[in-house]
């Protein structure tokens, strides 16, 4: 056998490689990740807007200009989306108040104020966002099924353990001491975050934040006069 019959007969073994239509320029692959991105922004819309329990798919397809059928290419079901969404808000709101601590001078007290203040000025400049959050969220039972409110829960009290420790390096308690301080204040926080959103924003963000950071103060405080003992 020649050598140009084996070049032929191992190209014929190769599998081909199956190029995806293009349309616009995009492939379906593309195509279709575009409009799940449209569902995922008319989600928030209409979401944020209305309330999770006031809309109905087709609404959310009246808002992204797409048909049922699309929603469904992406998701199974609204909670679905909804689930989507709120992972995707979570991960923008942790990502900020963790960017704010980062920057923040060493001092632990600006550390506090820095991490608090993105936190209520991001949910204050984006009422959908803390709508979905710290409302629907809590009512959707999907995402209380799938455990999904106590992974995010979990998640915010493994962040503020992290800002803890930030904060006072040299502290001188149990991992399991701190952890549950952590969810002690994340829960302080959750619940003033709730009040703030319902009430529509009504106390002034400095009046919320004050109130927010004595607890984070008094413990920084706390634990300062017991490591001088």
């Amino acid at each position: 056998m020649t050598e140009q019959h084996k070049s032929f007969e191992e190209n014929q073994k190769k599998p081909a490689k199956i190029k995806e239509r293009q349309f616009k320029g995009m492939s379906l692959t593309e195509r279709k990740q575009a409009r799940r991105e449209k569902l995922i922004e008319a989600g928030i819309e209409a979401y944020g807007t209305h309330g999770f329990f006031a809309v109905t798919v087709k609404d959310i397809c009246t808002e992204a200009k797409l048909t049922e059928r699309y929603f469904y290419e992406s998701f199974k079901k609204s909670e679905e989306l909804f689930q989507t969404i709120f992972l995707k808000l979570i991960d923008q709101l942790q990502h900020n108040v963790m960017q704010a601590i980062m920057q923040a001078s060493t001092d632990p007290k600006k550390m506090i104020e820095a991490g608090l203040t993105a936190l209520l000025t991001t949910l204050k400049d984006n009422p959908h966002m803390a709508r979905i959050i710290y409302i629907d969220a809590m009512l959707v039972q999907e995402l209380h099924n799938q455990a999904t409110i106590h992974e995010t829960m979990l998640r915010f009290d493994r962040m503020i353990h992290a800002f803890v420790m930030l904060m006072m390096p040299n502290i001188n308690r149990s991992e399991r001491e701190i952890s549950m301080i952590s969810t002690g204040l994340n829960g302080y926080v959750t619940q003033i975050a709730i009040r703030w959103v319902v009430s529509d924003f009504k106390p002034s963000l400095e009046n919320v934040l004050s109130s927010c950071s004595i607890v984070f103060l008094s413990l920084l405080e706390t634990f300062s006069e017991k490591e001088k003992i």
